[in-house]
């Protein structure tokens, strides 16, 4: 009866325990790089004021700042709000975080790291949270600097915008994993991300509106994720709830990539 009992309580607290030491190494790991990445001046400036300083450039210009029939009557200033929220996306996602793991995977570090109790989806969690947030607060910062600096209205529909927002990001980041997951350096990640880097900005309106693209184009445009997130923040910042085929297209991309960077992810 003694030892039935006893293994029996083994048996019981050991999932717990491997739990918490899962907790606390991923912890660990948060910290860690939350460190390293304020030590990175390019990044936090590329993801956090780049976006920013591009809108308020746009918006000196007297042509930005009329209403154009094309748009629908809105402001090319005010379209520029909803790119300028999806540059720091692409920005954190494509350019800014998949060099750091790449470059952990030439020195070594993800060798080492691979015989620690850390799981590779500790460190891409960790690395998508911190580029994340500093994505999400440079979304903020150009819409208060839209609002104050050019008087673009904030966002009609705000939980349809946050929605969108949240699932814009969860595609750039996981498509940052992938890219970080196929590259096994960090030149090759720099390549594979400046080839997706311009057809996303593309998709996402920097060079033309998607409202203004016609229609075949616009469709298929539509399909990338960064094209269906233009377009529902779009709609949202209008006040119309953001189509549920957008949002569906954002979810799709972010389960699909995930997946595939869970997949494919090699610690050398």
């Amino acid at each position: 009866m003694s030892t039935t009992s006893t293994t029996g309580t083994r048996n019981e607290t050991t999932p717990t325990s491997a739990t918490t030491s899962r907790r606390t190494t991923t912890l660990a790991v948060l910290r860690t790089e939350a460190r390293l990445f304020r030590r990175e001046p390019a990044s936090l400036f590329w993801v956090l004021a780049f976006p920013t300083l591009l809108l308020v450039i746009l918006g000196s210009i007297p042509s930005f700042r009329r209403a154009d029939d094309a748009l629908g009557g809105i402001r090319l200033v005010d379209a520029y709000v909803p790119v300028a929220v999806l540059i720091a996306l692409i920005m954190a996602g494509v350019q800014a975080m998949p060099p750091v793991v790449t470059g952990y995977r030439e020195r070594g570090v993800l060798r080492r790291m691979s015989t620690t109790p850390v799981r590779p989806a500790a460190l891409l969690s960790a690395q998508m949270g911190l580029h994340g947030a500093a994505a999400l607060g440079s979304a903020l910062l150009s819409l208060a600097v839209g609002r104050t600096a050019f008087d673009v209205p904030l966002p009609r529909q705000a939980p349809g915008y946050a929605l969108a927002l949240l699932l814009a990001a969860g595609s750039a980041l996981a498509l940052g994993a992938l890219v970080s997951a196929l590259s096994r350096t960090s030149k090759i990640a720099n390549a594979v991300g400046s080839a997706v880097f311009f057809p996303m900005m593309f998709c996402a309106g920097v060079w033309l509106p998607v409202q203004s693209m016609p229609d075949a184009l616009a469709r298929v445009v539509e399909a990338t994720p960064f094209g269906a997130a233009a377009q529902a923040l779009n709609q949202a910042a209008a006040g119309d709830w953001p189509a549920w085929s957008h949002l569906g297209v954002l979810a799709l991309w972010t389960v699909v990539l995930s997946g595939a960077a869970a997949r494919w992810f090699r610690w050398e």
